[in-house]
């Protein structure tokens, strides 16, 4: 009995320090958005990245002026599997008149609303059912943030992925 219960100690104990590391690292993550949004005047784009394990993947670039969101340009391909090459399989670009005309590419969020899904929904999910991500590739802001169900087995991921962000 005494074994199950320093067992359940220590798998709280680690879960409590890993929760706590994403919640400081989302923290100092958050910090620098915020400097960089002030630097660039709330003006900036990024560009949000799928691909799936079967070979094709898409990427949206969101542009924003003055926190609103003003343009999308979207394109998506396919990986050829002898080459690894990446073909097109078609594009489009929306203005601010237009914008979500198409059903394809990323949401028309700004990087303050996906630091806020962030914090409220893709880091709280349950970790017994989920693996959390959270990744600061882009000059120490958000480049990876969600999670994925233990059980699934093939692109499952719910979240975002910005390769890119700069300022305008």
């Amino acid at each position: 009995m005494k074994k199950i219960l320093s067992i359940l100690m220590l798998s709280v104990l680690i879960s409590s320090c890993e929760k706590g590391a994403i919640k400081s690292d989302f923290d100092k993550s958050l910090s620098v958005w915020q400097e960089f949004k002030k630097s660039v005047n709330n003006n900036y784009s990024y560009t949000v990245k799928t691909e799936s394990w079967a070979g094709f993947g898409d990427s949206t670039i969101i542009s924003v002026q003055n926190g609103i969101i003003t343009g999308r340009k979207y394109a998506s391909y396919v990986i050829d599997s002898q080459t690894g090459q990446k073909n097109s399989t078609g594009s489009w670009t929306e203005t601010k008149a237009d914008l979500n005309s198409h059903d394809s590419g990323a949401q028309t969020i700004t990087i303050d609303a996906i630091y806020q899904k962030a914090s409220s929904e893709w880091l709280k999910i349950n970790k017994n059912d989920n693996t959390i991500h959270f990744e600061t590739k882009n000059q120490g802001m958000i480049s990876t943030c969600g999670y994925t169900n233990k059980n699934c087995k093939d692109d499952c991921f719910v979240g975002v992925v910005i390769s890119n962000i700069k300022g305008e």
